[in-house]
This record gives C-alpha cells, structure tokens and sequence, in this order.
C-alpha cells in the first residue's frame, strides 16, 4: 500500500481541519476526503472508497455509529475507528460490537495519531490504552461465567494465532508467519472468537493480553 488513504468525519470544522493536517503531514497518508455528518461519512465511504475512516460519536445525521454501521454494511468495507472524546464504557462497546477496529480518545497526539491510522489500514487493531482495562472488565459483566482462564478452550494452534493477533499482526501477517493461507487464518479467528465468546478480534486481544501466558 503506497499511501493510506483516510477520510475524516466530524462536525467540528476547526477539529477536524486540524486532525487533516496532522495527518497528511505524513507522506504515507492521504486524507481523501472530509464530512460534517454521518450521511456525508456514508456518502464519502461508498464514492472514494478509503483505506480508513475516522468517524466522530456526535455528528448531526444520526450520530457516528449510525455512520458506522452504514458503513460496514457495505461488501469491502474500509477499516472505521472511532476518534472522539466519549469514554462511556457502552458507547465503546457499542462502537466494537458494530465493527469499528479501533477507538481513539481525542486527547492523542498527532504523532500516535498517524501510527495508529497506518496501523488500522493493516488490519491491526487499536483502542486507547486508559480504555482496554475497562472493556474487559465491561466484558466480563456482561457474559456466562467462563472457566478461570477462557484460553484453555483454544487449540495449541489458535492460541499460537490468538497470540499473534494480539501483538497486532493481521491476519495476512500471521500466516505469512506460521505458513498458513490468509483464509485458514480466518477460519480459526472464527473459531477463536466462538469459544471466547467475544464479538470480534479487539474483545480477544484484549482477552489475550491478560491471560496468554508469554
């Protein structure tokens, strides 16, 4: 991939302006496109088809995760994180639940900000670390009890994928890395996701970092 291609959603004019300057700063990332509002940010993500979007909580239109679950109707839809200042524990979960692969406080500086956006556009995943403690406890709460440590439902060979994955590798990386067809990668990221009952591939790493053991 030559250039990420971003686009940004906000209602905030100045906010949003600055956050494009940031990031096309960089040479590796082209911000595409700009929307005040979630019918823009579906509008600009099925026109110019970015490699990720960055879409705010509150925007006029139905909100950001109204935006986002547009967006991930789609057939090839591009990698969506959310970037806002809303640290309520059901608006994250909400957000992750609905297919966003990362959650980004607005407090980030711009020189994260850029690693966490080339980050996304290789399938790695990113929530904000004063928030990873909170998910998984929001997780817990929210489930069956599980055995005292969930990874021992998982094959020697998903734990060895799972451990990957949760060092931020995307599934074309893991199995370049263990020889394995990106699709057979996939397979087992089902599987994992299943047995640890989470809905998606944040919920197990953030599993994975408190209980693989290294």
């Amino acid at each position: 991939m030559d250039q990420v291609r971003v686009v940004i959603a906000d209602d905030h004019t100045l906010y949003r302006e600055g956050v494009a300057r940031s990031l096309s700063e960089d040479a590796g990332i082209l911000v595409v496109g700009q929307a005040q509002d979630a019918d823009g940010a579906i509008e600009l993500a099925a026109r110019l088809n970015p490699d990720v979007m960055l879409l705010d909580i509150s925007m006029p239109g139905g909100g950001g995760l109204a935006a986002l679950r547009a967006i991930m109707a789609k057939e090839h839809p591009p990698r969506v994180a959310m970037l806002t200042a809303s640290e309520e524990d059901d608006i994250v979960m909400q957000a992750l639940k609905a297919g966003a692969l990362g959650y980004i406080l607005k407090g980030v500086g711009s020189r994260e900000l850029v690693g966490v956006v080339k980050d996304l556009a290789r399938d790695q995943s990113y929530v904000s670390p004063m928030l990873a403690a909170r998910i998984l406890s929001a997780m817990r709460a929210g489930q069956a009890p599980k055995p005292a440590n969930p990874m021992d439902d998982l094959s020697k060979r998903e734990e060895e994928i799972l451990r990957l994955v949760a060092d931020g590798n995307s599934n074309k990386e893991v199995g370049l890395l263990l020889d394995l067809q990106e699709k057979t990668v996939k397979h087992y990221m089902t599987s994992i996701l299943q047995k640890l009952h989470v809905r998606n591939r944040v919920e197990a790493a953030v599993l994975a970092r408190e209980h693989l053991r290294r």
